[in-house]
């Protein structure tokens, strides 16, 4: 019979872990997948993919695998005495080789492994066709300050495969509600169970992972819990000081301005930031703007020209 290496087809040493195996087999089956890939030989590498993924992420047929031993991909080769004893065993029963005639250059690998699929006593016994599970599907979806803040429920529109009348799978839009929790961050990953790519012959259907995506806000800008925005002040308001309105994500607040306050000035408001999944917030600092007028009216001209004349105040002493 043939050999065919797995790992190889992975892109994995014959070390790696479960996780390992199930990240290659993600990146390439979505790599060839026949409805993505423009890749002449995509559908015969997503097969080979599969059938790869479908012996090494079973711990018993991947020891199976493991006991062939190492060998050339395409190379001839005869499987060890205690194979052929258990394959003979099959053939007598019944299995999936038929009664008595099979021989082991007469089937191919991915066959050998479908009827050895479990082991019970040590020994591997027949299954017709091995289920195995859809393949999980992973989609971002922009969400606001104010959704993530307070929790919010989305709709999100994808085209997922499903199983048709024929048996294969066919891409089917579908509008999915996901419920974003009071705290989430961005980059959070959600899942919908079930709601990936379609189980075979009879596996439980993928999983779909709903990635947050924070989007850029007009007012806040975002570090980790804290929010920051510009406060933009009247120069009489700064001097003088005053009470202004600030928006903040659970509504407008009052806040005090200090007499001679400067620009640049961070004026904190606890707890009015971002909240978190433990209840959490974090803090809004409001950084100070002077603002004057672009076209300042005549008497406002004259006012200020007053204020030149009698002020003592030289803004640049400290640079000289």
């Amino acid at each position: 019979m043939k050999f065919k290496d797995y790992y190889e087809a992975l892109g994995v040493p014959r070390d790696a872990s479960h996780a390992d195996i199930k990240k290659a087999y993600r990146k390439l089956a979505h790599k060839y997948h026949p409805d993505v890939s423009k890749d002449p030989e995509g559908e015969e590498k997503f097969k080979d993919v599969a059938e790869a993924y479908a012996t090494l992420k079973d711990s018993d047929k991947r020891a199976a695998y493991d006991q062939l031993g190492r060998h050339r991909p395409g190379e001839d080769f005869v499987p060890t005495r205690d194979w052929q004893q258990h394959f003979a065993e099959q053939s007598r029963g019944g299995g999936a080789f038929g009664n008595g005639g099979a021989h082991f250059e007469d089937i191919d690998l991915s066959d050998l492994f479908a009827a050895f699929a479990t082991r019970e006593g040590g020994r591997p016994h027949a299954r017709a066709r091995a289920a195995s599970t859809g393949q999980d599907f992973e989609v971002s979806a922009p969400v606001t300050l104010e959704q993530v803040h307070a929790g919010a429920e989305i709709d999100i529109d994808l085209a997922v495969p499903e199983a048709g009348d024929d048996g294969l799978p066919h891409r089917v839009a579908k509008t999915f509600r996901v419920t974003i929790p009071k705290g989430a961050q961005d980059g959070q990953r959600l899942r919908l169970g079930g709601k990936g790519g379609p189980g075979r012959n009879g596996g439980r259907n993928g999983d779909l992972y709903v990635v947050l995506a924070l989007q850029a806000h007009p007012i806040y800008r975002v570090t980790g819990r804290d929010l920051y925005l510009d406060l933009p002040l009247a120069p009489w308001e700064a001097v003088l000081g005053a009470s202004v309105e600030v928006p903040t994500l659970a509504g407008t607040v009052e806040l005090n301005i200090p007499a001679g306050t400067s620009a640049g000035r961070k004026l904190r408001l606890a707890k009015r930031g971002l909240s978190s999944a433990n209840g959490e917030a974090g803090d809004l600092y409001a950084i100070v703007r002077i603002e004057v007028a672009a076209a300042p009216s005549a008497r406002e001209r004259e006012l200020y020209g007053e204020l030149q004349k009698d002020s003592s105040f030289e803004p640049r002493a400290r640079l000289f």
